[in-house]
């Protein structure tokens, strides 16, 4: 009986000492805005990108030029590498690349150009691809042909 006792007490003096490790350790960080300086400016209300601890969630992005925010032209492809390019500005911006991206949303107005939309994909992620949908939609804001969301996490 007395082992039995001694076993209790060292368990809950184990289990104080733990509970007490585990408040001294800091909080995750909360969720940080991430603004790239070279990025678009719509004037719309969301946020590039947001990061939450080490995972990025980054915000739909058209094929916008950061400079005039107008779309660039030469369709979807201009388009996609365009918008890729302005999310690379987003996961920089966070201290990470296309090799921490782990799943992408796509949506594209038109399926006839699907091909021409993975070429440029390919570009960027050659190999090791990231987990992806690929959606045709009736429309995208100021006529697109394309906008990628994606999310991204840093090892």
């Amino acid at each position: 009986m007395l082992a039995g006792l001694a076993g209790l007490v060292l368990g809950i003096v184990a289990a104080v000492f733990v509970q007490r490790e585990l408040l001294a350790q800091p909080a995750p960080s909360a969720r940080r805005i991430i603004r790239p300086q070279k990025a678009p400016n719509t004037g719309l209300p969301f946020s590039p990108g947001v990061l939450a601890g080490n995972t990025l969630y980054v915000s739909g992005h058209l094929g916008r030029d950061p400079v005039t925010n107008a779309l660039v032209r030469g369709g979807i492809e201009a388009e996609t590498r365009q918008s890729l390019a302005n999310i690379r500005e987003v996961l920089r911006a966070a201290g990470m690349d296309f090799k921490d991206v782990t799943t992408v949303t796509a949506y594209i107005t038109s399926f006839g150009d699907f091909p021409k939309f993975n070429a440029v994909y390919r570009e960027v992620f050659p190999s090791d691809q990231p987990a992806r949908a690929t959606v045709q939609v009736a429309a995208l804001n100021d006529g697109a042909h394309v906008e990628l969301q994606m999310i991204a996490v840093k090892p």
